[in-house]
């Protein structure tokens, strides 16, 4: 399959990163010579330096033979244009990058007779993503499948959970009666993400990713040594894209938002648009205002301004302040592994949200989703498995899945499945696979 992604940025390369591990022909294109030797000295693919609105540097690169064309620069219009040239060129398939929500949701114009087949929007996913942590509070990490059928959850363990010093293996036989999956443990100051086996221990601190059930999620806080607390109040901090669209998702869904702007124009404009929020005119990193503001009162706070430093901290500010749940938006990718070290519950990432909404139109063996997890380097995949391919064929403990990922449960006829040893994998059935980048190729051979 032949890949050409125009903007070698955080987003051009993670999809490149991601695709690379299965010796596609992928081309990347940029202007900036540097962003392409990082990426050709840490990647598998092929650079070209240039402008990828120009006619000539897409014929060079053969563009009538591509399967797939990614546009993601940093500029939207850019992305438009080089879409629709890509499409008039021969591109099978295009994927631009967005900016405006609006082009998401209107029914008035196909954006496919114009070239474009699929637009992503970071900004509107980055708000989903802040309504979903929401409503599983104590968890810093949540992904659902079928409306919440089955789910992903990660947290770090308290030292009061039941399951301290306990092995994986030991942990299953102890707690029976609770429907779960451990399938990633990221141990405290440690970048390492590890696919857990039976004699796996569980130590406090650990950041612990599982999959369950909707049925066993409140027996979840138990083992997690945690306690449930419903999210109410919430404070957001920056009005622009990303705090707008998620305080009319959260007033839609009847949250209270105070929503905190230091631009006097931007905050009025926002107070008429939304006018069952609380919009303050001010700076989110003055601790007076915020205390003026009532902060100890709010069960959330969200910072989504442009600058990372400032979300960071500010969070920090809200939790010595008793804020329960912290949820900053950060620019660098650098930072997303850090959250849990420095206190923060979630760091969120537009550009990696893009990258793995846009990775699962790449994917084959008919993939269904495709989600990352905030803090480790590793996809969620949930696939739709086809007559006789090879996990039908065999018990789950029999199949020849690579250490590096893990079944986290299937959903068959609505209803979802622990994915344990005996269990047998049936076509038709959706199956949730967690694993590393570098397996994926494997895990996909299995479904196909």
């Amino acid at each position: 399959m032949k890949i050409i992604i125009a903007g070698a940025g955080d987003v051009g390369f993670h999809l490149a990163k991601l695709l690379s591990f299965e010796s596609q022909d992928i081309y990347l294109v940029d202007t900036d010579s540097e962003k392409l030797d990082y990426a050709s000295s840490h990647i598998d693919v092929i650079t070209k330096k240039g402008d990828a609105t120009s006619i000539k540097l897409l014929k060079e690169i053969n563009i009538d033979k591509a399967d797939i064309f990614l546009a993601v620069t940093e500029s939207q219009n850019t992305n438009f244009t080089i879409a629709v040239l890509a499409k008039k060129l021969g591109a099978k398939k295009t994927i631009a990058r967005i900016s405006n929500h609006e082009f998401t949701k209107s029914s008035e114009i196909d954006f496919t007779e114009l070239g474009i087949d699929s637009m992503i929007s970071p900004g509107e996913l980055a708000a989903d993503e802040i309504e979903m942590l929401l409503n599983q509070s104590a968890f810093n990490d949540t992904i659902q499948f079928e409306n919440g059928t089955l789910n992903i959850l990660g947290s770090t363990l308290e030292y009061n959970s039941p399951l301290i010093n306990l092995t994986v293996h030991e942990a299953r036989n102890k707690f029976l009666d609770i429907d779960f999956i451990t399938i990633a443990i990221k141990p405290e100051n440690s970048s390492e993400t590890i696919i857990p086996r039976g004699n796996t221990v569980y130590r406090a601190n650990d950041q612990i990713y599982f999959s369950t059930p909707k049925e066993s999620i409140k027996q979840l806080y138990k083992l997690m040594g945690k306690t449930q607390f419903g999210v109410k109040n919430v404070m957001i901090l920056g009005g622009g894209k990303i705090g707008v669209k998620a305080a009319r998702n959260l007033c839609d869904n009847k949250f209270n938002i105070k929503l905190l702007e230091i631009n006097k124009v931007r905050a009025k404009e926002i107070a008429e648009k939304l006018p069952n929020v609380l919009v303050i005119k001010g700076d989110g990193r003055n601790v007076e205002l915020l205390e003026e503001e009532n902060i100890a009162d709010m069960d959330a706070f969200v910072a989504v301004t442009g600058n990372s430093e400032t979300n960071i901290m500010s969070c920090l500010v809200a939790k010595s302040k008793g804020v329960k749940k912290t949820i900053a938006l950060v620019e660098n990718m650098d930072y997303i592994n850090i959250s849990q070290t420095i206190g923060i519950d979630t760091l969120i990432n537009k550009k990696l949200l893009a990258a793995s909404a846009i990775f699962k139109h790449v994917r084959k063996g008919d993939v269904l989703k495709l989600a990352n997890l905030h803090n480790v380097d590793a996809e969620v995949l949930e696939f739709r498995v086809k007559e006789n391919s090879a996990v039908t064929k065999k018990l789950v403990k029999d199949i020849n899945l690579t250490k590096n990922a893990v079944f986290g449960g299937v959903i068959r006829n609505g209803i979802a499945h622990m994915t344990f040893g005996d269990f047998q994998i049936l076509a038709g059935d959706k199956a949730v696979v967690f694993c590393l980048p570098e397996a994926i190729h494997k895990v996909e051979k299995l479904f196909n």
